[in-house]
């Protein structure tokens, strides 16, 4: 099993741990995407700081965002992935164009050696109530 097939695995497990009913029904409608994003090595520690934040905002505060969460690979921490759940594209658009958002992006920039976005379809999502 290769690190992609890990991380979706483990996201799905995660989200069926802390979501709640956002994740009952699948919508065809949600808009669903893994972001693959390498680091420099040098500035994992600023990295995670800056996307801790961005996270805890955008969930926070837009109704949106289902689901954001960030995991790194447990042998080589540059290596990122965030699983991110919103409504639906309108809400993903609203959330490029979020304050939070362009300054995540402008903090991250030099941080940030490679991104690569993996749009992507619900088989099956399960949670939880908290």
């Amino acid at each position: 099993m290769n690190s992609k097939q890990l991380f979706i695995i483990g996201a799905s497990m995660l989200a069926s741990a802390v979501g709640g009913s956002a994740f009952g029904q699948e919508k065809q409608d949600q808009y669903i995407q893994i972001a693959e994003i390498e680091i420099d090595p040098l500035q994992i520690d600023a990295y995670k700081a800056a996307v801790k934040e961005h996270i805890e905002t955008a969930v926070r505060v837009e109704p949106g965002v289902l689901v954001l969460y960030a995991v790194s690979d447990k042998n080589d921490p540059s290596r990122v992935r965030v699983f991110e759940i919103y409504r639906d594209i309108d809400a993903y658009r609203l959330h490029l164009e979020s304050e939070h958002f362009k300054r995540y992006k402008a903090t991250t920039e030099i941080m940030v050696k490679s991104l690569k976005l993996i749009r992507t379809d619900a088989i099956a999502l399960g949670a939880k109530a908290k």
